[in-house]
Order: structure tokens, then C-alpha cells, then sequence
């Protein structure tokens, strides 16, 4: 090797050294605030709703450093407390249902507007506001309108020509298709913003290799295009499903829980067991409990996740002795 080449590999080994230095200090300017955070902030936070859930305490009684040691007693009461059961049997069904209104709608708006078009910085602004729009005040606003005499119904009975006036707002049956209507409006923007980034990160070469050969636009998107989303799609699916979960500001404002018990998801409960009933160690106990259950979805989302990804490296990615 001679002296110039020796000279110029050392000046690309120094540079990749600083750029991996580089790399290195940001991601931990990065992780040093969320480290600080979790330590100062979260930890004492999570084992003092660990020693509530292990001691009987409410505010009626005396200081909280002196109440009764009751062991798993909470917990037992927790797993048996059928409401707390109803809680998670609603709030899956809410998550579910939302997830998949979202993503439906949040998809086909962003397969017809990923290629561009004159104005489509419009559409953009007109799907995207829902989304900034706070949620406390997209329920007062469906308050106003949801009414039996309120516009919504007032609207479609003038254009049908009947007496439509279902009672959205106090309809035990349609109080929760009602808050999931909402969620579906207030975070389809948020599954349109992710489809439309994967959409516009596939790269151009299969699908005009498949358009080449003749291929239909619907088996460009069934055969090349949705085996490359995947990832993106299960991505999408898991945080919205995950917010989903936590939804708490529309239902609380329109219903409380109500009416009867027909919108009382894991957070309602745990709100009202806590800050209603005064019931502060059962109220930890069952948030305890409904982080485990987040948790355990967590998981199985990144396992599936990596799963995919793997498949999609596998199809996709490039066999050994390939590269030249």
C-alpha cells in the first residue's frame, strides 16, 4: 500500500471514529433527560402507588405513612371485582373498534394522497386539523350537537323525511358507539400521518417493475406494496391501539362513565374509584394492575413487530454473494 493510500484510509478511519463519537453523544443527549425524568420524576411516583397498593388507605383516615400493612388483599379484590372486569372488557372493545375505524379511513386517505397533486397541501391541513383539535373540546362540541333536538339529528331528519332523533347522549346502547365515533374523527389524522410517510418511503422499483409486467394497480397494492407496510401498518396499529386504552377527557366529558355503567372503561373506573369514592389504595392497585395489562400488550406488539421485520429483510433483503 502506499504512502498516500495509507494516509487517506487513516483520514476515513478518523472520520467514521468522530461520526460514531458523534452518534454515540447524541443518542445520549437524548437519553439522559428520559433517564432524569424517569428517576426523579416517575420512580418515586411508582413506589408510592406501590406502597398504596400494599397499605389500606383513604383520606378520611390518618397519615398515609401509617396505614395497614393488607398484603395482596387489594390485588384479590381487584382480579374479583367484576366491574373492574366490565372496565377491561369495554376498553378493549373502545381500543379495538377505534383502532380499526382509524386505520381504515387514515389508510385509504393516505393511498389516495400520497402521490402529489395540485392542492393537496389543502387536504392535508383539512385532515390533519381533527387531530390538533383538544379532545375536551371535540366532546363539548358533540355535546351541543348531539342532542335529540340538535342539529345532527335535525339535519338527518330533514333529509331523509323522518323523525330521526335517537338519544346518542343517554342511549345506553349507543354511548359507546357514540365516544368511539369521536375517537374515530378526533385520531383518524393520526393513522393517515403514518400511512402517508410509509407510503411515500416505498421505493419506486418494484412497483414500476410490476407495472412494467403489466400489473393491475390493485395487485400492485395487494402484491407489492402492503408486504412492504407491513411494518408501518402493525406500528400504526399498535400506538393508536395503545392510546386507545388510555382514552379518558370524551368519555369523562360526555358520559362519566354513564349512562349507567355503559361507558365506565379501565380509566373512568380507576378515576372514579380513586377521586369519587376516595378509595386511594384500591384506586393503585387497579392502576398497577392496568399497567400490567399494558405491558404485556406492549410486548407482544414489539414481538410481532420484529417479526414482521424480519420477514419483511428476509423477502426483501439481499441474499449472501449477491452484492458484489
Amino acid at each position: 500500500m502506499t504512502p498516500d493510500a495509507t494516509v487517506g484510509a487513516t483520514k476515513v478511519s478518523a472520520r467514521e471514529a468522530s461520526r460514531a463519537r458523534a452518534i454515540r453523544r447524541f443518542k445520549w443527549s437524548i437519553r439522559i433527560p428520559m433517564i432524569l425524568l424517569f428517576g426523579l420524576v416517575l420512580t418515586p411516583v411508582l413506589f408510592l402507588q406501590l406502597y398504596f397498593s400494599f397499605h389500606e388507605w383513604s383520606v378520611y383516615l390518618g397519615s398515609w405513612w401509617e396505614a395497614d400493612f393488607v398484603g395482596l388483599d387489594l390485588f384479590r379484590e381487584v382480579f374479583t371485582d367484576p366491574r373492574f372486569g366490565w372496565a377491561i372488557v369495554r376498553s378493549l372493545g373502545f381500543a379495538t373498534a377505534s383502532t380499526i375505524g382509524c386505520f381504515v379511513i387514515g389508510f385509504a386517505l393516505a393511498y389516495l394522497m400520497y402521490e402529489p397533486f395540485r392542492g393537496n397541501a389543502i387536504y392535508y391541513g383539512i385532515f390533519i386539523l381533527p387531530m390538533l383539535t383538544v379532545p375536551i373540546v371535540v366532546a363539548y362540541t358533540a355535546e351541543m350537537m348531539l342532542y335529540q333536538s340538535g342539529p345532527v339529528n335535525d339535519v338527518v331528519s330533514r333529509v331523509l323525511g323522518i323523525d330521526f332523533r335517537p338519544a346518542w347522549l343517554t342511549h345506553p346502547h349507543l354511548a359507546m358507539p357514540t365516544v368511539t365515533l369521536l375517537e374515530i374523527w378526533n385520531w383518524t389524522p393520526f393513522s393517515f400521518i403514518i400511512m402517508l410517510a410509509g407510503l411515500s418511503a416505498i421505493p419506486r422499483e418494484p412497483v414500476e417493475a410490476a407495472q412494467i409486467l403489466g400489473a393491475s394497480r390493485w395487485r400492485i397494492f395487494w402484491e407489492v406494496q402492503l408486504p412492504l407496510l407491513r411494518p408501518v401498518i402493525f406500528l400504526a396499529l399498535m400506538l393508536r391501539f395503545l392510546e386507545a386504552m388510555a382514552e379518558f377527557p370524551k368519555t369523562w366529558a360526555l358520559f362519566q362513565g354513564g349512562p349507567g355503567s355503559a361507558t365506565e372503561t379501565v380509566p373512568v373506573y380507576i378515576f372514579l374509584t380513586t377521586w369519587q369514592y376516595f378509595q386511594i389504595s384500591k384506586g393503585a392497585a387497579l392502576s398497577y394492575v392496568a399497567m400490567m395489562l399494558m405491558v404485556v400488550i406492549v410486548l407482544l406488539a414489539i414481538h410481532l413487530l420484529r417479526r414482521e421485520k424480519r420477514a419483511l429483510e428476509t423477502m426483501y433483503g439481499d441474499k449472501p454473494g449477491e452484492a458484489a
